[in-house]
């Protein structure tokens, strides 16, 4: 693998802001997904790649041609272009480490900010590898843009040696997964492949069989407003019966801050309103999706509870459908991981299959029938400030990928 054009590519790629933003209706959401897809677009075309295009969604695809005249299964690569917005990705200045030497990593642009050995256990196998850091302002970007320049140089690799035996690959990138639009636009007929995996993965060695599934509540709080100087009698306050809504959820257990492993939880994360109406978003999530029913109902309870306690007051949850676990899904194709597995062994590296405790596009992918489970990419600490990638694990996943195509060939 060539390094060096490896990071360079990563280096181009997180110095392009593609944060993506919830609050417009827009797919994709930020100008930036448009213009980190257009330098593809421009890098896969001179890679002499088929059916390089971007769509009237942003989406960036492309083929990898078959080397043989065999039938072969078709692959598919994922990543995906935005960066989350829970960090800034606007003004992003890489900073590189050659040889690390081990210890704590100062960031230049905030001395505040470092990332510590005690916090990244990981850096004490990284000795005299390069790493590549934010300067602490902003997120290095490393999710997915390691895994879009992973997927590239794999591309650029494949394509200048021909000799190796290959089906047809798909490229595709895709836009705002940060927010859970990342397959809307999608078409599963126009991809044509029959396995995927997506780059998205942190650290080395793993590749992510199971993910939570998730449903996503709206809790609703109705009161009536009056001029607080006559309201004895008269006011519903609806910030009020949402503060004794949050107070009875759990917090002992089904809580993120206590929970981890195969626990699920239930994640107040956002509360806007007033004295007339109050809306509160709750994520639910669990391995076991029977159990997510379980969520909705005590979710329930809670607000005829609460609804007791302040009369007037009308409250009303609402839970709709997000993803579901992974696992579910690729027990139907379980060459999709095989053969993922093998392809590490193959090259000697050591592996592992993980869960994750949240979802990625590939748990979408796998419930609309594209088994796609998920692979590391040397990211680290990703939507932080503190966030860094190993470019010697980018590298051993694009080497990954190369073998990985070759295998299903050879099926």
């Amino acid at each position: 693998m060539n390094q060096d054009r490896l990071l360079e590519r990563f280096l181009r790629y997180v110095q392009i802001d593609t944060t993506a933003d919830d609050a417009t209706d827009r797919y994709p959401s930020s100008e930036g997904q448009w213009e980190l897809g257009r330098l593809l677009i421009q890098e896969l075309t001179e890679l002499n790649l088929a059916d390089v295009h971007q769509d009237e969604h942003g989406l960036v695809w492309a083929t990898i041609p078959a080397t043989s005249d065999r039938a072969a299964p078709v692959v598919a690569l994922n990543a995906h272009l935005d960066t989350s917005p829970e960090t800034s990705g606007s003004n992003v200045r890489p900073q590189v480490i050659r040889g690390y030497r081990g210890g704590d990593i100062v960031l230049p642009g905030d001395p505040r900010q470092a990332i510590r050995v005690a916090d990244n256990p990981a850096l004490n196998s990284m000795h005299g590898r390069t790493l590549i850091t934010t300067d602490g302002t902003t997120l290095l970007g490393g999710d997915d843009k390691a895994g879009i320049a992973v997927i590239v140089e794999a591309a650029a690799t494949l394509m200048e040696h021909r000799h190796l035996v290959c089906g047809p690959v798909r490229l595709l990138f895709t836009c705002d997964e940060e927010i859970g639009r990342g397959v809307r636009h999608v078409d599963l007929e126009k991809l044509a492949a029959d396995v995927c995996y997506t780059l998205d993965g942190e650290g080395a060695g793993k590749i992510d069989v199971e993910t939570f599934s998730a449903d996503l509540a709206t809790v609703t709080f109705r009161g009536v407003n009056i001029h607080p100087s006559i309201a004895k009698g008269r006011m519903v306050n609806a910030l009020r019966a949402a503060g004794r809504f949050l107070d009875r959820l759990p917090r002992d257990r089904l809580a993120p801050e206590v929970t981890d492993g195969r626990d699920g939880f239930m994640h107040p994360y956002h509360i806007e309103g007033g004295v007339a109406a109050a809306v509160l978003r709750i994520i639910l999530r669990d391995f076991d999706t029977s159990r997510l029913v379980e969520q909705a109902e005590l979710l329930r309870q809670i607000a005829r509870e609460t609804s007791l306690d302040m009369p007037g007051s009308e409250i009303d949850v609402d839970v709709v459908r997000q993803y579901r676990n992974l696992g579910d899904g690729l027990q139907h194709e379980p060459r999709a991981v095989a053969y993922a597995k093998r392809a590490f062994e193959r090259l000697g590296y050591p592996v592992t299959e993980t869960i994750v405790r949240g979802g990625t596009d590939g748990s979408l992918l796998t419930e609309k029938g594209l088994p796609t489970p998920n692979l590391s990419t040397g990211q680290h600490n990703p939507h932080s400030p503190l966030e860094w990638a190993c470019l010697e694990e980018m590298s051993q996943a694009a080497e990954i990928l190369v073998q990985l195509v070759q295998i299903w060939a050879e099926e």
